[in-house]
């Protein structure tokens, strides 16, 4: 079965097209097909369906469309109800937009090698596949929330392309088709920074010189910014006729900022790649992104002497962006891993822990084992041993990047490292797993003020914020630094581009509206703190619900004694527990030696809003 994404959403069994009909059932489709096997909840199609006002009748309708689905695609196509939705397995099947991932990775890669023959040919086939814009029959939901995304993958891979034609003296060519392009896309700057370039080098200086005047009319006009350094420093070079000075190729938009010390291909066809998409507009994180990238991939000058095993572990409190990071650095230093790149989450929608043995089976699915999902000879499921001592036989001698999501514990962690040193592993949890033999830990904290803003101000816009900076200012402070929420506030602004942001800022202040405002599609703030708090022994809960009285203040393990009526030291493994889990913070050591403690603002907020109502109901998760 082939799926095609990149223009109008369709299905195709060899030459016959599977006939879907309506807008509704393609946007099932490409939904499921975007999630990429991962289970897509039923809150999540409706509003990628309906948008804020969903019939009565969704999940009907919704039931209706998988229906439909199922008689369509056939037995080649598995499609589940999962709680809490519906997932689409499709092994073996062709997803054009998968491949246009695979292509551009490869691409790029031979680009940053300066193969540049092969570069240009490779991110042709990727751009190949495009007919026309992408989900082009689906919702207008479902385009909004993911046509930038796409169109911006296309872009870069169309630089990245012009790159590698310019490096290989194409100008003549080029100058056409870049002068349509920044007609069309006017503010994009490394468009024009090519266009001045090819311009340049076919003798047409004063030309170039114009393009760069007229860009930054544009987007002082347009955007109320200055030109980036990139074509800053363009214009000086063609200013100065110093354009061959400038890097060859010149400096890449990229997604994976961090050159790998090894020249080998992001991957080669055959392997398994099952990370995640990069996201676009992380921000911040510099000093943990560059040990991270180090350790993995150390210069070939310290290898000798670099940590072995490489476990990294990444932890924090929810929604503190562990998992962001932990993606970002491993497409930075993807070329260090030709064997491949696995993925697995470590804990389901609903918050609970997955089992080893599913973990296991789905990765050996991935290493080339198809057998490991199915029963042992006798009929009885595969046992966790067995599993074991398949992955590490299997793992052995590659050199693979396993990236494990949300780690419970040491137990489950433990069934899921590789034998052997070759293989690196890189963790995330809000458990510290001190226990982890040979790892390495970079904790992340919330973001202070500046890099709040930053990422506020990537997603929303900097103009939209520039024009209100006391409204950005009292956002960035409700939201406490904790990157999910900062995401959510800035994604309700660039999706209501009329609204001002002290509307926003208005209702974030309010701590009665705040965590309802803290929600948009899946990413909801309540949800998150309200996984991690149900981990904890419901004694420890009600502890943790007396704590909240403290307010924010920092406080002493002797005062949360007196508060809980506990002896001091027994408060005090209390409170250490709580920081294992990253349920709270330790800020230093006060005049008397004695650590200081705080509760995170977000955390106090939903433990308060879950006290409220254990009159009604037991403290559980939000839906």
């Amino acid at each position: 079965m082939e799926f095609q994404l990149l223009g109008p959403v369709e299905a195709r069994e060899g030459a016959r097209r599977v006939a879907l009909s309506g807008s509704k059932v393609h946007t099932v489709l490409a939904v499921l097909l975007l999630a990429r096997g991962r289970v897509v909840g039923d809150s999540r199609l409706s509003s990628l369906l309906w948008g804020w006002d969903p019939p009565a009748t969704m999940n009907a309708q919704i039931y209706t469309y998988i229906s439909r689905l199922r008689k369509h695609l056939g037995s080649d196509v598995e499609l589940v109800r999962r709680q809490p939705g519906y997932q689409l397995l499709a092994e073996g099947s062709h997803v054009d937009m998968v491949e246009f991932e695979r292509l551009d990775r490869l691409g790029r890669g031979a680009l940053e090698e300066r193969r540049f023959p092969e570069a240009g040919e490779l991110l042709r086939r990727a751009l190949d596949l495009w007919q026309g814009p992408a989900l082009s029959n689906v919702t207008p939901h479902l385009a909004e929330a993911e046509l930038p995304r796409l169109e911006e993958s296309r872009m870069s891979a169309l630089e990245r392309r012009i790159e590698a034609d310019l490096a290989l003296a194409r100008h003549q060519r080029l100058v056409p088709e870049l002068t349509g392009l920044v007609g069309e896309f006017p503010v994009r700057e490394r468009l024009r920074a090519q266009l001045m370039t090819a311009l340049y080098r076919c003798g047409r200086q004063a030309e170039a010189l114009r393009a760069f005047h007229e860009g930054r009319d544009v987007l002082a006009e347009e955007l109320g910014v200055d030109p980036g350094t990139d074509l800053t420093d363009t214009y000086q070079a063609v200013l100065t006729g110093e354009l061959s000075r400038l890097p060859q190729p010149a400096r890449l938009p990229t997604s994976a900022p961090y050159a790998s010390p090894y020249s080998a291909p992001y991957a080669s066809p055959s392997a398994p790649v099952m990370l995640p998409p990069d996201t676009a507009d992380f921000t911040g994180r510099e000093n943990q992104f560059t040990e991270l990238c180090a350790r993995l991939a150390p210069p070939p000058a310290d290898r000798r002497s670099a940590f072995r095993p490489r476990r990294l572990l990444i932890t924090g409190m929810a929604g503190v962006g562990k998992t962001a990071l932990a993606v970002r650095v491993a497409h930075a230093v993807a070329a260090e891993f030709p064997d491949g790149l696995l993925y697995a989450r470590l804990h389901h929608e609903d918050g609970t822990v997955k089992d080893s043995c599913a973990v296991l089976a789905q990765l050996l699915r991935a290493l080339g084992d198809p057998s490991a999902g199915l029963p042992a000879p006798d009929g009885s499921p595969l046992q966790l041993d067995e599993l074991i001592r398949r992955y590490r036989t299997r793992t052995a001698g590659r050199r693979l990047l396993i990236l494990l999501d949300d780690a419970a514990n040491e137990l489950q962690l433990d069934a899921l490292l590789p034998g052997t040193s070759d293989a690196a592993v890189l963790v995330t949890s809000r458990s510290r797993l001190s226990a982890v033999p040979g790892s390495r830990t970079v904790a992340l904290d919330p973001m202070d003020r500046k890099e709040s803003l930053a990422l506020l101000a990537a997603i929303a816009g900097n103009a939209r914020l520039a024009v209100e900076p006391e409204a950005a200012r009292t956002v960035t402070e409700v939201c406490a630094g904790l990157p999910l929420a900062l995401r959510i506030a800035g994604t309700r602004l660039a999706s209501r581009p009329l609204w001002p942001a002290a509307r926003l800022a208005r209702r974030l202040a309010d701590p009665a509206t705040r965590l309802g405002e803290l929600r948009v599609g899946e990413l909801d703030v309540r949800r998150r703190l309200d996984a991690a708090l149900r981990q904890l022994p419901a004694p420890e809960l009600e502890l943790l619900r007396t704590l909240v009285r403290r307010g924010a203040e920092p406080f002493a393990a002797t005062s949360a004694a007196l508060l809980l009526g506990l002896p001091e030291t027994a408060a005090e493994e209390f409170l250490e527990r709580l920081v294992e889990v990253s349920l709270l913070e330790m800020t230093g050591i006060d005049s008397a030696g004695e650590p200081r403690y705080r509760l995170h603002a977000l955390v106090r907020l939903v433990v308060r809003a879950g006290r409220e109502q254990r009159t009604d109901r037991p403290f559980t998760r939000a839906s």
